[in-house]
């Protein structure tokens, strides 16, 4: 059922799950998958994940671990619902500012509702921008953040540079992504969930079993931990490191700018 996947030298850029497109065709097939499961997406991420990206994403929060500074500024990247953002903000007390960055607007619009409802949004902006193209300055924010997303982008390599680029000097980078399972019968478990039975909860959700088909394709194609992590030195962070969660099911990079 698994496909090979991408190495360290790229490959997702014309990667759309298991099928290969063109290049500049990647992009518009990704937003579709997202304009239609927006107002599901976290129900897809606990049927994606078993609801353990709760925990995970608990976890990039804890390692993160925000100050409590007004002065504190992160960019959460491909974060359009505000999952991320408004975790960071509560574990800084409410004084960090948080911009979330996402290519698809119809992400955006549950975010932006979400944070009304939490009280949020003077701590928050919204920003409809692509990865691969930040709108912002250099050295511009304390710690570029992406959770799940980083696997949709087609050039991989240039958004990793943007960050490094938009991150100021002593800045963090921190990746969680879906990742390569290093346990045999784990792996097999997990490949029989992926394929058989979340494309099904998908239809039974949202009434399309394909972008959920896609979404299950496209973790399979991903790089593996060490090669990920070599994609991050290449984009010029330093003491690039990665901690596998549940099997390596998923797996949490971080990188700094030095």
């Amino acid at each position: 059922m698994s496909e090979a996947r991408t190495s360290a030298e790229g490959g997702m850029e014309t990667s759309y799950g298991f099928r290969q497109v063109a290049e500049g065709e990647k992009q518009p097939l990704v937003n579709d998958v997202f304009h239609k499961v927006a107002k599901r997406y976290d129900i897809m991420n606990d049927v994606m994940s078993g609801g353990m990206h709760r925990v995970w994403k608990d976890a990039l929060v804890a390692t993160l671990n925000p100050r409590k500074d007004e002065t504190y500024k992160v960019l959460d990247v491909a974060g359009g619902t505000g999952d991320i953002a408004f975790r960071i903000l509560e574990a800084s007390g409410r004084k960090a500012h948080a911009t979330v960055l996402d290519i698809n607007g119809s992400m955006l619009a549950v975010g932006a509702e979400r944070a009304a409802k939490r009280g949020l949004s003077d701590h928050l902006t919204f920003v409809e921008a692509n990865a691969e193209e930040l709108p912002f300055e250099a050295n511009s924010f304390d710690a570029y953040t992406i959770a799940f997303g980083i696997r949709n982008v087609p050039r991989i390599d240039v958004a990793l540079k943007e960050g490094y680029r938009v991150l100021k000097r002593g800045g963090r980078l921190l990746v969680l992504e879906f990742s390569e399972v290093d346990l045999p019968m784990l792996n097999r478990l997990y490949d029989e969930w992926s394929f058989k039975a979340i494309p099904r909860f998908g239809k039974m959700i949202t009434g399309d079993s394909e972008p959920y088909q896609y979404l299950v394709e496209s973790i399979r194609k991903f790089p593996n931990q060490d090669n990920f992590a070599a994609m991050i030195r290449s984009a010029g962070f330093s003491r690039v490191t990665y901690t596998s969660y549940t099997g390596g099911i998923a797996a949490l990079h971080s990188g700094w700018k030095l």
